[in-house]
């Protein structure tokens, strides 16, 4: 659509190669204008903000005492805002032109009270992590994704055009990864991390902490193996150091053109354990179980709620000429698929709860046929595999005393069932 036909209004941002960003939205204390950019040497930083105290938001302030109602003044730049969420343990910041800045604090959203934020900013805030051929890349696409490093905290990037203006949300990683003690993780993950070949998937929605739990699988082989450990990410989130194995990190954009050439490559490059950040389409599975029926482990990504769910939605995309094919090779390759999920506990931080499959040679021979529907019949009888299903997790989580029974059932991808073996427990 021609640019004068667009039913939205023009985007805050200036042209490539002009600094300054005109405000959209009327504030009560505007910033001064940034100083211009001289010729050859790219975006200049802007002058100071004003002290918080002359900062006048239009946005009313959470009263003391409600969830983000508690932050103070604004801090003078991004590095600021971020570590305030690294010392709460916040997990991401939101942050966008018109908006009251805020944070994801244990799954909610958390409002700050400070004023809501203008285009020069938000520009500000851009270059501090961004260069200006980002900040030109974003420009031209409408979307960016990167990772920058805090002195304390990596934070994974996504910058997006909205209809108010531009937006950010920053996920912070931790620099220190957490083992699969720290994390309370059930012990067949070391079990099959520790297989030679062959394919594991850990699943989840966004934010569910799959990252995490990834992060904690390589860290446990990269401590207790000896390993050529190979990553391939958009963009790196956790960065490993070699311990008793080597391992090196590949980001897509920076470090290689296209993800999958780099999946390509690696069969080439002599790894042991291969780490691929998300499996998007059936190329990139083609690759994996290709990887996986050569010799190597394979670790991947998807974005389900259950580990049946998981098998299904790596058949379905094959079309149905090719069904039979790639059932056998999935049957074959994969080892297991870890769902996992986040649920809010009593003490009012969050837990894992889990769905995992174990690749057994029962579940090997329904894959194959086609019926995984009796996968799930397996896995609830399978515990000595290591197997679990997603209402057993809640069960003794409640059981526990660490979640409530109602947020357990809220959670369930089955209720009924659930509420059913929570009577009389609770």
């Amino acid at each position: 659509m021609a640019q004068a036909d667009s039913p939205f209004p023009p985007s805050p941002f200036p042209p490539a190669g002009t600094s300054a960003l005109p405000s959209p939205f009327p504030v009560a204390a505007p910033a001064q204008p940034p100083t211009p950019a001289s010729p050859g040497k790219g975006l200049q930083p802007p002058p100071p903000p004003p002290p918080p105290s002359t900062q006048q938001s239009t946005t009313p302030v959470a009263a003391a005492g409600e969830e983000g109602g508690n932050y103070g003044p604004q801090p003078a730049n991004l590095e600021g805002i971020v570590r305030l969420a690294h010392e709460r343990n916040h997990s991401d910041v939101h942050l966008g032109i018109g908006e009251e800045p805020r944070y994801r604090a244990r799954g909610e959203m958390a409002r700050t009270g400070w004023p809501v934020t203008d285009a020069a900013t938000f520009q500000s805030w851009l270059r501090e992590m961004l260069t200006p051929a980002e900040i030109d890349a974003f420009q031209r696409d409408k979307e960016f994704d990167g990772s920058f490093a805090f002195p304390f905290a990596r934070v994974r990037i996504n910058v997006l055009d909205s209809f108010r203006g531009p937006a950010m949300v920053l996920r912070l990683i931790p620099q220190k990864i957490a083992t699969l003690e720290d994390l309370h993780l059930p012990s067949v993950l070391k079990r099959i991390s520790a297989l030679p070949k062959g394919m594991i998937l850990v699943t989840g929605p966004t934010g569910s902490g799959k990252s995490t739990t990834l992060a904690a699988m390589i860290d446990w082989i990269n401590r207790n193996m000896t390993r050529h450990i190979l990553t391939i990410e958009d963009p790196v989130e956790f960065v490993h150091e070699s311990r008793q194995s080597l391992i090196r990190h590949r980001e897509v954009g920076q470090h290689t053109k296209l993800f999958h050439n780099a999946l390509r490559a690696a069969l080439r490059e002599d790894p042991d354990v291969i780490l691929i950040g998300e499996i998007r389409d059936q190329e990139t599975l083609a690759t994996a179980i290709e990887a996986s029926q050569t010799g190597h482990l394979v670790f991947g990504t998807l974005h389900t709620n259950s580990a049946v769910k998981t098998v299904e939605r790596v058949l379905g995309m094959y079309p149905p000429q090719e069904q039979d094919a790639v059932r056998r090779a999935v049957s074959e390759t994969l080892l297991g698929v870890v769902a996992q999920g986040l649920i809010k506990t009593t003490d009012g931080k969050r837990a894992a709860f889990h769905d995992i499959l174990i690749n057994t040679e029962a579940c090997k021979d329904y894959i194959q046929r086609g019926e995984l529907d009796e996968i799930e019949e397996i896995m609830k009888r399978s515990g000595f595999d290591g197997m679990v299903t997603t209402n057993q997790s809640l069960v003794k989580l409640v059981e526990d005393g660490r979640v409530e029974a109602e947020d357990a059932v809220a959670v369930s991808l089955k209720p009924n069932e659930l509420a059913q073996a929570l009577r009389g427990r609770t």
